[in-house]
């Protein structure tokens, strides 16, 4: 009996996929739960197992090519996989004279390329004899030729005097261009700054630590510390936690911050979800377990979605100073920058402290500019008197 394997669903409002890497092949064998393939949505990386044990049968559709939710990839032959048994010895007897089976004819699999994967080859300068063809007698098919550009770069080729290299987007890298022009494109986005002095929060989390991280196994950072200070001031002005839905504006009181996590792949923002309710310790933990997934490409559609305010941190790279792009349909980001020693006017004296630039990107169409800066005051207060933020203040 033949088991089909099935694009899965994807999640909310995701529609279709591209086939990310193949890892098993026709005649492989299979066990249950077995990774057989890797799909790759505009959000996440998701993995496709077996249903059934036994062997694959059929690859019905190539890695690099787009497939939609509930279409077929491929089948499985079912049943028990064994080894195969040794032939019983058979009595010696004169070989019958057997006519020499006539020769196949080989196929030149570069000739038998059909139009359209002929240009395919000749737009990204690709070699056909390093192509592997996968068709029928080896031929090469479309599927071969997008799995070759999946697979890496191109060799650089000249134009004129200058080497280029050509690389195909990849739909994680697409999804990211279209949705923050298509932010550009309707939100009003004005940015405002401030500056944090960094000291007194600096000097909390070096008293406490190694005491920390003995206690919950996960080390202090600074993110948590913004993180509760964002959901302070969200509760403040609830105008930055809110959204547009038509002639609308819709107020949430629910503080899901998304925390965005650089990956080889490109910018996702997973969801750290009821914030407000979370100690330091399990924003924390939580932050790390989700970069962490984000980085192996084991994120979760629910991960990503949901959430109210978003945070990232150019400062980890050595960003000074930028202007965030709001991530749709919220109406505010808050980015974080790298902190450096600089001479500060401290009551009359000059003092060298360490700073932050801090800029919130928002809507203006919903956001006034004494919102903004209200907003960004606040969350200066919590972190530069983190003791605000144990008694809610």
């Amino acid at each position: 009996m033949s088991v089909e394997i099935v694009v899965p669903a994807l999640g909310e409002s995701v529609s279709e996929a591209t086939i990310a890497k193949w890892h098993k092949k026709p005649g492989d064998a299979v066990k249950v739960d077995e990774l057989l393939l890797e799909l790759e949505t505009e959000k996440v990386t998701l993995e496709v197992s077996a249903t059934a044990e036994g062997v694959l049968e059929t690859v019905l559709k190539n890695e690099g090519e787009t497939v939609a939710v509930g279409a077929i990839l491929g089948t499985i032959k079912a049943g028990v996989v064994s080894a195969a048994k040794a032939p019983a010895p058979v009595a010696a007897t004169p070989a019958p004279i057997v006519a020499p089976a006539p020769q196949e004819k080989k196929v030149d699999p570069v000739s038998t390329m059909p139009p359209s994967v002929q240009k395919l080859v000749a737009e990204n300068n690709l070699n056909p004899a390093n192509i592997p063809g996968t068709g029928k007698d080896g031929r090469i098919n479309k599927g071969d030729v997008l799995n070759v550009l999946a697979s890496g770069p191109a060799p650089a080729v000249a134009t004129g005097a200058q080497p280029v290299e050509k690389v195909r987007m990849s739909r994680l890298r697409k999804t990211i261009a279209q949705r923050l022009k298509d932010s550009q494109n309707t939100a009003a986005i004005l940015t405002t700054f401030n500056e944090i002095d960094m000291l007194n929060v600096m000097n909390l989390r070096k008293k406490h630590r190694d005491e920390f991280e003995k206690k919950h196994g996960i080390k202090l950072g600074f993110m948590s510390f913004f993180v509760k200070a964002v959901v302070n001031a969200l509760k403040e002005v609830p105008s930055v936690n809110a959204e547009i839905n038509g002639d609308d504006i819709i107020y949430k009181h629910y503080y899901d911050i998304g925390v965005a996590v650089g990956t080889e792949q490109g910018l996702v923002v997973p969801v750290v979800k009821g914030a407000d309710k979370m100690s330091f310790s399990g924003i924390e933990k939580e932050i790390v377990s989700l970069a962490t997934r984000a980085r192996e490409g084991k994120l979760a559609m629910s991960d990503l979605t949901g959430g109210t305010f978003s945070i990232t941190n150019g400062g980890v790279y050595g960003s000074l100073l930028s202007t965030p792009i709001i991530n749709p349909p919220q109406t505010g980001i808050i980015g974080l920058h790298n902190t450096v020693e600089r001479p500060m006017a401290i009551d009359g004296k000059v003092e060298i402290r360490p700073m932050m630039y801090i800029a919130l990107s928002y809507d203006h169409r919903i956001i006034d500019g004494k919102d903004a800066v209200t907003f960004l005051i606040k969350v200066k207060q919590a972190i530069e008197n983190p003791e605000r933020l144990l008694f809610d203040l």
